[in-house]
């Protein structure tokens, strides 16, 4: 098993920005294929990106990619989520996950591994 642990959420101004990180302890931490999702106040936890267990590939959802930044160090067992451009709709509990098999498959039933949560909330 792997414990999951968010840090770096807080308050920030529309165009902000804002770095999320993700410290892992348990079992080998480059075991696991790494991803973060988020939840807005009465909608479903969605998906918004992940790494591969070497850091080589990654993949994220249409409304993140080209402000969002996924990032693994297995050194220091932790992965990060650089947010650039962030907009109110981006508030939201963030959630970092871990999986430790299929690399393609981004749904929340296939990650088995979840941590508390960090609130990033975004003003306008």
């Amino acid at each position: 098993q792997v414990q999951l642990v968010e840090s770096g959420g807080g308050l920030v101004q529309a165009g902000g920005s804002l770095r999320l990180s993700c410290a892992a302890s348990g079992r080998t931490f480059s075991s696991y294929i790494m991803g973060w999702f988020r939840q807005a106040p009465g909608k479903e936890r969605e998906f918004v990106s992940a790494i591969s267990k070497r850091g080589g590939i990654t993949h994220y959802s249409d409304s993140m990619k080209g402000r969002f930044t996924i990032s693994r160090d297995n050194a220091k067992n932790t992965v990060y989520l650089q947010m650039d451009s962030l907009k109110p709709e981006d508030t939201a509990v963030y959630y970092c996950a871990a999986r430790d098999t299929g690399w393609g498959s981004f749904d929340v039933e296939g990650f088995a591994y979840w941590g508390l949560g960090t609130q990033v909330t975004v003003s306008s």
